[in-house]
């Protein structure tokens, strides 16, 4: 089968190359997908380049990467099942993650076939795309671990700091599904797939600071992390939460050494003592739960992902490198089947 191999970290058009390796054979809980669109999105520059260095410690591999083949949100056909699965038959349509422990590692998806462990996947949607399917996973866990969304209802206001991009455009879409009234702050030029997204307000980060204005939010959502405990505290309104997500801006900020785990961290410490940050810690719930609940909002209708752009399998490097440099609004997919 064709897939994209990566045998050290770097620059993206020095490590990955176009190959042909065997099809990959199921584990007894595993099932062989054919893979039909796959996401581009920030855990997988994080691994193919090695930044922050860190990541190497959390499973990606400590002098170059364990798993040879990138890639880890994924939509396609199952073709094979292992003797322990139950969940899935040949010829189901799936999504979700291609793995179910932490985000940065390699995990098959840029290619052809993937085996991935059932207990990471969901049944996709009969009214739903492939791709689009493929661009929820990862962006929908975050976005759903990260705020219990099921306390807020029409009479909340959200603000959402990043609204276009992968989490921010999710997040947006969940609290409307709610009822919330949302802000969405972000560029200019993305104003118009906000108001498709269902955005009730848009602010130009690069015009308007809106924790300089008078109004309060019951949530800000900080998929940008670019707001401090100070800065932030002047918009939340009397018990508000703030959810920040981690952010690192592709290695402009943070050291290249540890990222933005320090602040991470620091969030999570400060959760445990302070009311208007939401509980964090390293528990989270089974991803094939989470994936279950978006099949149920991609189904309804209530979240939508804009595709930005696709690219053929071939194309890796530079999907990568769209991603990075910000040019494309909505979702980036690579799709392997595609000529």
């Amino acid at each position: 089968m064709k897939a994209i191999v990566q045998q050290a970290y770097g620059e993206f058009e020095d490590v990955l190359r176009l190959c042909d390796i065997d099809v990959p054979t199921p584990k007894r809980n595993e099932v062989l997908v054919r893979v039909e669109a796959a996401s581009v999105h920030a855990d997988v520059w994080h691994v193919v380049k090695g930044e922050p260095r860190a990541v190497r410690l959390f499973g990606a591999g400590l002098f170059g990467p364990k798993s040879a083949v990138p890639g880890t949100d994924l939509a396609g056909t199952v073709t094979q099942v292992g003797a322990a699965v139950t969940r899935f038959a040949v010829g189901d349509e799936v999504f979700g993650e291609s793995h179910k422990g932490l985000q940065w590692t390699n995990g098959g998806a840029f290619a052809e076939f993937a085996a991935v462990p059932e207990s990471a996947l969901s049944h996709k949607p009969a009214s739903v795309s492939f791709e689009a399917a493929a661009a929820v996973p990862t962006s929908g866990f975050i976005a759903l671990t990260n705020l219990d969304f099921e306390r807020y209802g029409a009479e909340h206001r959200m603000i959402v700091n990043g609204a276009a991009g992968g989490v921010g455009s999710l997040v947006v879409q969940i609290g409307k599904a709610r009822g919330m009234h949302v802000t969405a702050v972000d560029r200019a030029e993305t104003f118009e797939l906000l108001r498709a997204l269902g955005a009730d307000c848009q602010i130009d980060y690069q015009q308007q600071d809106f924790t300089q204005g008078s109004a309060r939010y019951d949530v800000i959502y900080d998929v940008a992390s670019t707001l401090t405990l100070d800065n932030y505290q002047r918009a939340l309104a009397p018990q508000g939460k703030y959810v920040r997500v981690g952010h690192e801006h592709y290695g402009q900020r943070g050291s290249k050494t540890w990222g933005s785990l320090p602040e991470f961290f620091k969030f999570v410490a400060l959760s445990a003592f302070r009311k208007d940050l939401p509980s964090m810690g390293f528990s989270l719930p089974p991803k094939h739960e989470i994936m279950t609940q978006l099949a149920a909002l991609l189904e309804a209708g209530l979240v939508t992902p804009h595709i930005g752009r696709r690219f053929p399998l071939q194309q890796a490097a530079q999907a990568l490198r769209e991603l990075e440099q910000g040019r494309v609004i909505g979702k980036i997919m690579l799709c392997p089947q595609m000529t």
